[in-house]
């Protein structure tokens, strides 16, 4: 099956910085048997059942060691909370162990993007794509990433993780392939992440969820803010889909859920104007979907959706 997928989906299960509430690590595992009950028709992308996506092996040893390493970082956070004098050597361990799993997701996409196939990712935490945009910015010159999130993720080294779920926007910005950051849906946030989107020089062009929101209760149409949003994009687009930027409602088990939101219809609606701006989309990951079995039934969805409107785009 593997072999004769247009795209692959990476499974990777790893939610060692979470900050609020774990259990994302077995989103790879819920929303591959959610799946299995989704009709393949689409109403918008013609012949969509045609088209090839598989899902990779889930890597057990990953299982256990982000066990092991979770119970660390939850160790760590307890120092911090409590003032310890020294919780450095904590910290190094786990983010030791997180540049190993960013090593080990940029080889893997590596491996698949070299034979000519697209690549998507299933977290866990939302740390877990930064390897596969490491591979991406090695073989395309100049993309921009669609960030649908709850959270601006711009936090340097959030709770001394280098690799935190909330500093995932922080260390792709690092990378110079990475021209624009388009966030929607961001409504908690905090003045370290302003100053950050500040000092982009309009790199980073965030739609608050409360501005965007309030146009809409006004009158505006959510076509217009899509055309706004598009039109910030490159021509070469990443999608990276924290599934807390849909409303709590869809998502309550996600790790860090807030109130307000996107609702799917939204989602989709702006992903088939994506699609038909002619612009491509070269990865996505979908992140953060929590252990509930509604949880796991909507990251099926998007799931699909994101296939879908990767490989139509392409």
């Amino acid at each position: 099956m593997l072999e004769e997928a247009q795209l692959v989906v990476l499974p990777i299960p790893w939610d060692v910085t979470v900050s609020y509430q774990d259990g994302t690590s077995q989103a790879p595992q819920h929303i591959l048997q959610a799946s299995r009950q989704l009709d393949l028709y689409h109403p918008r992308i013609k012949e969509a059942w045609k088209l090839k996506a598989a899902m990779a092996p889930i890597p057990q040893n990953l299982l256990s060691e982000n066990q092991i390493t979770r119970s660390l970082a939850v160790k760590h956070v307890q120092a911090l909370d409590e003032s310890a004098s020294d919780p450095t050597v904590l910290a190094s361990k786990i983010n030791e162990a997180s540049e190993n799993l960013n090593i080990y997701v940029k080889k893997l996409s590596q491996q698949y993007l070299k034979v000519g196939k697209m690549v998507g990712l299933v977290g866990g935490d939302h740390s877990t794509p930064l390897g596969l945009l490491r591979a991406l910015a090695e073989k395309y010159d100049r993309f921009g990433i669609l960030q649908i999130d709850a959270h601006a993720d711009l936090r340097k080294a959030y709770e001394g993780f280098t690799y935190s779920h909330g500093s995932i926007m922080y260390n792709a910005l690092r990378l110079p392939a990475i021209a624009r950051l388009i966030q929607v849906g961001v409504r908690d946030y905090c003045e370290e992440e302003v100053n950050v989107m500040q000092r982009g020089m309009g790199r980073i062009k965030t739609f608050f969820d409360d501005e965007v929101k309030r146009s809409l209760l006004e009158g505006e149409t959510w076509k217009s803010w899509c055309n706004k949003i598009i039109k910030e994009l490159p021509p070469l687009v990443y999608i990276s889909f924290d599934i807390d930027g849909l409303d709590p409602k869809l998502c309550p088990h996600t790790g860090t859920p807030v109130p307000g939101g996107l609702e799917l219809h939204h989602v989709t609606y702006l992903l088939d104007e994506l699609k038909n701006s002619g612009k491509k989309i070269i990865g996505f990951d979908l992140c953060e979907v929590g252990p509930g079995e509604w949880d796991a039934n909507v990251g099926a969805r998007i799931l699909w959706e994101l296939c879908h409107y990767t490989m139509a785009t392409r």
